[in-house]
C-alpha cells in the first residue's frame, strides 16, 4: 500500500517535484519544488536540446533524486512532456535524466498530459461543468474540455519558450514584435474546436500562476493566495502590455515572480491571452493544482 509517493514533471521550461503522504483526507505535501531550467531553449530553431540546457536539467534532477531517495517513498513516477517529445536527441537526454534522477522518466503524449491536468484542476476548483482546463507550458499548450472526465483534448505546439524563440527576442519588446507574437499564437490556436461552451475555465501551471500573483501585486509569491485568482481577458491583455515595456532585468525584480521566469513570462502572457481568445473565455480561474498533482494521484 502506498503511503508516500513522488512525482516529477520534466517540462520545456521547468522541472518540478512533489513528494506527498497519502492520508484519508487526500495527499499532504512533504516537498514541492520547482526549478526553471529552460530545457527547451533553442529547440524550436535547432530541433535538439542543447548541452547547456541538458546540464542545467541534470543538476536539478540530481537534487530531486536525492530528495526522493531520502524520503523513503513507496511509489514514484517521472514524466517528460513537450521538449522531450520533440527533440531529436531525446533518448540521450532521457538516459542522462535517468542517471541523475535514479529512475527513468516516461515521455507522455500531449493527450495524457492534458488528462492528468484536467483531473487535478477540476477537483481543486469549484465551479459548474462543463469545464475547460488550459495548461500553457514552455513548448505546448493543452486544452481539455469535459464534465466529469475529458471529452475533448488537444495539445498545441505553442508555449512560452517556443514563442520567445520565435518572436520576442528583445526586451522591452517593440509593438510589431508583440503583434507578430499574437498573430503566431492565434494561428497556432486556430485548430482548437471545443464541442461546447464551458461554464468554468481553469488556467493551470506556471504561466497562469505567475500572472495571477502579479495581477494581485503580491509582495512575494503565495500559493494559497494565488489559487482561485480570477483573470479576465482584459487583465491578460493589460499584463501583456505591462510586461512588453520592461527589460528582462526589470521583469526579474517583480516581487512575486521567480526571476528565472523573467525571460519567457511576456511570451507566456501572450500565450495565455491567445488561449483565452481562442475559446472566447471571459474569465479564467487560476489553479495551483495541475498535471504534477495528477501524476501523484495516479500513484495512490
Amino acid at each position: 500500500m502506498t503511503s508516500r509517493l513522488a512525482a516529477v514533471d520534466i517540462g520545456t521550461n521547468t522541472v518540478r517535484l512533489l513528494i506527498a503522504d497519502v492520508t484519508p483526507a487526500g495527499l499532504r505535501d512533504i516537498v514541492r519544488s520547482t526549478v526553471v531550467v529552460g530545457l527547451g531553449r533553442g529547440l524550436d530553431a535547432t530541433g535538439r536540446l542543447s548541452e547547456e540546457a541538458m546540464a542545467r536539467t541534470e543538476a536539478a534532477l540530481a537534487e530531486f533524486g536525492a530528495a526522493v531517495a531520502g524520503e523513503g517513498v513507496d511509489a514514484r513516477r517521472a514524466v517528460a512532456t513537450s521538449a522531450s517529445r520533440d527533440a531529436a536527441n531525446a533518448v540521450e537526454f532521457l538516459d542522462r535524466a535517468e542517471a541523475a534522477l535514479g529512475f527513468r522518466p516516461e515521455v507522455i503524449p500531449g493527450e495524457e498530459e492534458a488528462a492528468l491536468g484536467f483531473a487535478a484542476a477540476t477537483a481543486a476548483v469549484p465551479g459548474d461543468p462543463p469545464f475547460l482546463v488550459i495548461d500553457p507550458g514552455g513548448g505546448s499548450t493543452e486544452f481539455v474540455f469535459g464534465s466529469t472526465a475529458p471529452e475533448y483534448a488537444i495539445s498545441v505546439d505553442m508555449g512560452s519558450v517556443r514563442l520567445t524563440d520565435r518572436a520576442l527576442h528583445t526586451r522591452p519588446a517593440f509593438p510589431d514584435q508583440v503583434e507578430r507574437a499574437r498573430s503566431i499564437t492565434a494561428a497556432a490556436f486556430g485548430v482548437v474546436a471545443l464541442p461546447g461552451a464551458p461554464s468554468t475555465v481553469i488556467g493551470v501551471a506556471g504561466t497562469f500562476t505567475s500572472l495571477g500573483a502579479m495581477h494581485q501585486v503580491l509582495p512575494s509569491y503565495d500559493r494559497d493566495l494565488v489559487h482561485g485568482t480570477v483573470l479576465s481577458r482584459s487583465d491578460l491583455a493589460a499584463m501583456v502590455g505591462f510586461l512588453a515595456g520592461l527589460t528582462v532585468e526589470r521583469t526579474a525584480e517583480i516581487p512575486s515572480l521567480d526571476p528565472s521566469r523573467a525571460p519567457v513570462i511576456l511570451a507566456g502572457a501572450v500565450v495565455a491571452a491567445g488561449a483565452a481568445a481562442a475559446v472566447d473565455a471571459r474569465r479564467i480561474v487560476v489553479s495551483e493544482f495541475d498535471m504534477l498533482d495528477g501524476v501523484a494521484v495516479g500513484l495512490v
